[in-house]
């Protein structure tokens, strides 16, 4: 029914189930992880009314597993990207996973999700830092893209007095491309 996917690990289709309504993937190594991905496998839908809230759990210093909620798939948002790297430290939310005797190991964290009501999932509140905005990590990707690419360029600037005429090339001024990428992030 789901799936659960880490940058450079195999995924994982095989959640354990461990109540009728409650699963968990096992991601060993949890310190390494950034995002996860959890998806639907489309073979089998949540019930009409149905979708999964999905939970974050990490053993704090005494083992104890602390649990986050992180947000939520359904029929309709089958797959969702949750930041989980600054999710390591903090407190833990209510959860329904309290009461289940789920085998652990200490440097082994869990993806939990639990299929529940749609009205219940949007009353619930995932921890704040582990929505993955893309507008931002966009915005933030073209402003390293662009400043690298004039780093680059800059690199094989030569002066005036260096330049061997050659026909067959084109030459833009570096100021050129300054003036540009300043015009480009103040419009955006």
């Amino acid at each position: 029914m789901f799936g659960c996917l880490v940058a450079g690990r195999l995924v994982q289709t095989a959640a354990q189930q461990v109540a009728e309504d409650k699963f968990v993937f096992d991601l060993p190594d949890y310190e390494s992880i950034n995002h996860v991905v959890v998806f639907m496998l489309g073979t089998i839908p949540f019930p009409e009314g149905m979708g999964g809230s999905v939970y974050f759990s990490y053993p704090d210093s005494n083992g104890m597993p602390v649990w986050q909620l992180l947000g939520f798939v359904t029929n309709g948002k089958p797959s969702a990207i949750f930041k989980i790297s600054g999710l390591k430290s903090g407190e833990g939310s209510q959860h329904p996973f309290g009461a289940m005797n789920i085998v652990r190991t200490p440097s082994v964290a869990q993806i939990g999700i639990s299929v529940e009501l749609l009205d219940s999932l949007a009353q619930q509140t995932p921890v704040g830092n582990a929505a993955v905005s893309s507008v931002d990590s966009f915005t933030q990707f073209t402003q390293k893209m662009l400043d690298n690419f004039y780093n680059f360029a800059s690199s094989f600037a030569v002066s005036q007095a260096q330049m061997t005429p050659s026909p067959s090339e084109m030459f833009i001024p570096a100021n050129v491309v300054l003036k540009w990428y300043g015009t480009f992030c103040i419009s955006n």
